[in-house]
């Protein structure tokens, strides 16, 4: 999959078209979050985000989706002032222009996945798979068979659901049915499923080893500023890599965490065998509204200099 060289790798960053991962009631420690009925969305920021992106390095962009397109197969889903899938296109073709690759995500953790509306509530259901399906190839499509397809399938707990008036949690065999036939979707399409894997391989590394595909690339994530390999969730990279596992490792700057991507690419760099490691992400978690700018900007720049360090 990762046709950029020998000395090079993916350098990524995730932007929002769409935030509504979560439901009207906002968490009271980030206030940001919660269902938006509206696009809301800086072009001026997205412009200069993804012109930033290229005089950084950046060489993909992962897309996060949701429902701020108005897809032809559910246009049901879409908010208000969607982006029409001709828009989506114009777009597209902007950023490869640039040199940068996008890629799609659409999330579908049960935690994460309110952006699917009212089939958010229908997990494992035959009206469930032929939503997914239609989604994932329409999307494919209009990206011309993207490498890579991020299905999130992140933070699926209780925990991370208990602001919400309605939770949705998949366990064991549930999980993997659904997890499983989404792969094969975007497999189908011609592209390659990526996922952040925390859920079942922090929780059930058992399961995980036994029954994760070593075609799904995993983009375990920490988001501290300091790496400890006896930190369990630091330890998931080396455990990943110790099965064999394509790697995208997730860093951020949604905090005041600055050291968190540098950290995480010298960390990957020393610790996972170069075959394996695919690249690298940078994730800002706020919507790309001007009020989050300096966020945006900002980390993408850390991104950059991160890149710089790794090839010196």
């Amino acid at each position: 999959m990762n046709n950029l060289g020998k000395n090079n790798k993916i350098w990524a960053c995730l932007l929002h078209l769409s935030f509504n991962m979560w439901e009207e009631f906002i968490s009271p420690h980030r206030p940001f979050r919660g269902f938006r009925p509206n696009l809301e969305l800086s072009e001026a920021l997205w412009n200069d985000a993804i012109d930033l992106m290229a005089k950084q390095g950046v060489n993909m962009v992962v897309i996060d989706l949701g429902d701020a397109v108005k897809y032809e197969s559910h246009p049901e889903i879409a908010v208000n002032n969607a982006w029409s899938t001709t828009r989506l296109k114009q777009e597209l073709k902007k950023i490869r222009a640039l040199g940068i690759e996008p890629v799609p995500k659409l999330n579908f953790s049960a935690g994460h996945d309110t952006w699917l509306r009212e089939y958010s509530r229908m997990v494992s259901t035959e009206t469930y798979y032929k939503v997914c399906s239609d989604l994932i190839q329409e999307v494919s499509t209009l990206f011309d068979t993207p490498s890579l397809f991020h299905l999130g399938m992140d933070e699926e707990s209780i925990g991370h659901q208990r602001y919400q008036k309605h939770i949705v949690i998949r366990k064991n065999e549930a999980w993997w049915n659904d997890f499983l036939f989404l792969v094969e979707e975007v497999e189908k399409s011609g592209s390659r499923a990526w996922i952040w894997p925390d859920y079942m391989l922090w929780n059930e590394p058992e399961q995980f080893f036994k029954h994760m595909p070593k075609s799904v690339v995993q983009g375990n994530w920490f988001y501290g500023e300091e790496l400890d390999p006896g930190t369990e969730r630091v330890k998931a990279y080396l455990d990943l890599e110790k099965h064999g596992f394509d790697q995208i490792p997730t860093g951020s700057y949604h905090d005041y965490n600055t050291g968190s991507i540098g950290s995480t690419v010298a960390f990957g760099k020393k610790h996972i065998d170069d075959s394996r490691l695919l690249g690298f992400l940078q994730t800002f978690w706020r919507p790309t509204i001007e009020e989050n700018r300096d966020r945006i900007i900002g980390g993408i720049e850390l991104l950059g200099k991160a890149k710089q360090t790794y090839y010196k």
